[in-house]
This record gives structure tokens, C-alpha cells and sequence, in this order.
């Protein structure tokens, strides 16, 4: 079985204020060219189809018309919710879209139930497992203490049990959007930190033949059965070096995997460039990147006049302009948000606390710290569930 694995499309996303859905629909198009003239059997959607609980308009239009365009090509296609997308919303009218063969799994009580598709060899059995927020179903899975690795692993635990009794040689594929250890993740991808830990190691895909990934935005094999295929398009540049690709994975008789990159058509190519503004103006080895999106960074030590519109002279498609003036870590004039730069915020956190009373947190405080965090997070994912 042929299958054409994508994630993370974040329809209605702009890229530094820049519209990107013209740049989605073109992807759209090229999902579905991909699909018919590579022999597709099945397409899995790994979570994240929209950017926001609530899209805006011109976004549903878009994944409308890429739901009948999948289904008018025959071809079933599974999909799940991400932790960007509202799952209710996105859940609303799967049982009547599933019989146009579009299969759309929002509900975590349903893990353990597959879409079951046929080969010549027999059956594959697909789980889709909807991004699980641990404070949302902890008691779903009947876990004490919520966390990404134990209710992913219970999910896991319905699809294992399920498998176990269905016929002998029947193979296996379970979507999970979910950041795996291992992965390397980018600017744009939002927290799901949960009590500091954010990664689930990957042997909690054991015993199934494919686990198609979502959430992380550069495309990346985590081992030879499960892999993330990235986002479509960039939605940051930390992703300037990333290589936007969908997998196209072959599922033989016995299980065995063997996946293809198929290239993405990206608008414009990302270029972070850093220098002085005069360095940046003159260095005849930025030719390349005059057509880029670029996000320039300058080290001039005092703030040059008008360096927006200098650099827009030479790089039209400037979009981010950074100062970091190459000082000393110890300097006295070395801007907070440069001394933040990188940190969580626990460690934020608990360097306030050693700031105010001259010692940092004990374990027990750190407990507390992180605790608090988490219930914040918790009820922002709650709240946006309910909007």
C-alpha cells in the first residue's frame, strides 16, 4: 500500500504578516497531483490542518475544497486534530464525510478504533490518534498524573489491544501528533511542555508497522518506522534550512517500510543574514538571497538610521529585522530580551526568584513553579476548546 503522509498545513497562517494561504492552495493542488499521479492508496493527515481553534473564513474554504478534491479523486484519506485545531470543529460532520472517504478522527475515546483499508495483501488498519492535551484526558485513559508519555502510551494500549484481534498479517498505521524524542523542533511550533517534559520516547509506537507523525515542522525519520513529514510551507525562519517534503511510503506484504521525500512547492526561499547594516549592503556573497524572505540581524553597535528601508533598497522581501549588538554576555548594556533569549519560562521564573531573595527555588518550589505553568496551560487549551 502506496501512502502519502502530510502534516501540519496551518491553513489561514500568515508568515510575517505575509498571506499565505495562496501559497496553501497551491500546495493543496500539488497534494492532489501528487496523489493521482503517483498511485497513491491512502493519504494521512497528521493534525494541525488549521492555524487557529477559529479559522477564518477564506481557511475552512480552502480545506473544503480540499476535501472534495481528495474525494473526487477516490482515494481515502485519514486525518486527524492538532493541537492547533479545535477537535470538535474539525470533528463536526465526520460520520457523513467518512462516506466520501475522508475519515476524520477527533475523538480520543476512539483511538482504538481504525479505519481498516484493503490491498492485495489484505488489510491495513489505520489509528488516529488525536492530539492528546494530558490535562483533557487524563480520565479518558485513566491515568493519575497527566503527562504527553502516559496518555499517549494508553492510547497506544487500546490500538495494540485492538490489533491483537484482528486477523493474522493485518498491518498497521497510527497518526499521533505529538513532539517525539529525537525530533528537532523550530521557532514555530507552540509549547505543549506538561510538568517540564515535552517529548514521549519513541517505543511508544511499538508493535505497529507506521507511526505518521505530526507537530514538528521540519520533515525528519525518527527511526525507519516512525517519521514526522514537516509542515507543507515555512511558518518562521528558524526553518530557513529545512527542506519542505511530504513522505510517500510503501507498506509491502509483511509490513516492511520504504519511504520517499516528494519536494513541496515553497513561494519564496528563506534567507537570516547578520552583519553590520554596511556589511549587509556591500557583501557581494548575499547576491543570492536578494529574492529571499530574508530576516536580517545587525551587530552594529549603535542603531544605524532608516535600516529598514537601506536594507529593502538591496532585499525587497526583508520581513524581520533583529539588533544584536556584539557585546560582551557580562555588559552592562546588553538588552533583557537578549539575556532571555533561549530561556524557558521556568527557568525565567525561577531566576526571578534567586534575583529577589539571592538563592533560586529549592526542588519543592520548582515543583510549585512548574505546577503553576502547567495549570495555566492547561486552561488556555481548555478555553480554547470551549470558544
Amino acid at each position: 500500500m502506496r501512502i502519502l503522509h502530510t502534516s501540519d498545513w496551518h491553513l489561514g497562517r500568515a508568515f510575517h504578516r505575509v498571506a499565505m494561504l495562496g501559497a496553501q492552495a497551491e500546495f493543496i493542488g500539488h497534494l492532489v497531483t501528487t496523489v493521482r499521479e503517483r498511485g497513491v492508496d491512502a493519504v494521512v493527515v497528521s493534525g494541525d490542518v488549521y492555524d487557529r481553534a477559529v479559522p477564518p473564513l477564506a481557511a475552512v474554504e480552502l480545506f473544503d475544497d480540499a476535501l472534495h478534491r481528495l474525494a473526487g479523486l477516490g482515494v481515502p484519506t485519514v486525518m486527524i486534530s492538532g493541537n492547533h485545531d479545535s477537535a470538535r470543529r474539525l470533528g463536526v460532520g465526520a460520520g457523513l464525510i467518512g462516506r466520501a472517504g475522508i475519515h476524520l478522527r477527533t475523538d480520543p475515546s476512539a483511538s482504538g478504533t481504525p479505519v481498516v483499508l484493503q490491498d492485495d495483501f489484505g488489510d491495513v488498519a489505520f489509528y488516529g490518534l488525536p492530539y492528546l492535551e494530558p490535562a483533557l484526558v487524563k480520565d479518558e485513559f485513566g491515568v493519575d498524573k497527566p503527562g504527553h508519555e502516559a496518555v499517549l502510551a494508553a492510547a497506544m494500549e487500546r490500538v495494540r489491544a485492538d490489533l491483537a484481534t484482528r486477523a493474522r498479517g493485518t498491518r498497521s498505521v497510527v497518526l499521533a501528533h505529538a513532539f517525539v524524542t529525537g525530533g528537532e523542533g523550530s521557532d514555530s511550533e507552540r509549547d505543549i511542555t506538561v510538568g517540564g517534559v515535552a517529548a514521549v520516547p519513541a517505543s511508544v509506537f511499538e508493535g505497529v508497522d507506521y507511526a505518521a507523525l505530526g507537530h514538528l515542522h521540519g520533515c525528519q525519520t525518527i527511526t525507519e518506522r516512525v517519521r514526522y513529514s514537516g509542515s507543507p510551507l515555512p511558518y518562521s525562519f528558524s526553518e530557513a534550512d529545512h527542506r519542505k517534503s511530504m513522505w510517500l511510503v510503501d507498506l509491502d506484504a509483511a509490513g516492511a517500510v520504504t519511504a520517499e521525500r516528494v519536494d513541496c512547492p515553497v513561494p519564496r526561499a528563506l534567507a537570516r543574514i547578520r552583519g553590520t547594516l554596511e556589511e549587509l549592503l556591500a557583501d557581494p556573497g548575499l547576491a543570492r538571497h536578494e529574492e529571499a524572505w530574508v530576516e536580517a540581524t545587525l551587530t552594529d553597535l549603535v542603531r544605524p538610521a532608516d535600516p529598514m528601508a537601506r536594507l529593502t533598497e538591496r532585499f525587497p522581501h526583508t520581513l524581520s529585522l533583529v539588533f544584536d549588538p556584539e557585546r560582551a554576555p557580562d555588559d552592562p548594556d546588553v538588552s533583557y530580551a537578549q539575556r532571555l533569549a533561549g530561556r524557558s519560562d521556568q527557568e525565567i521564573a525561577e531566576d526571578f526568584v534567586a534575583h529577589v531573595r539571592g538563592a533560586g527555588p529549592d526542588e519543592h518550589e520548582q515543583g510549585v513553579l512548574r505546577d503553576a505553568f502547567d495549570a495555566v496551560r492547561a486552561d488556555d487549551a481548555v478555553r480554547e476548546v470551549a470558544r
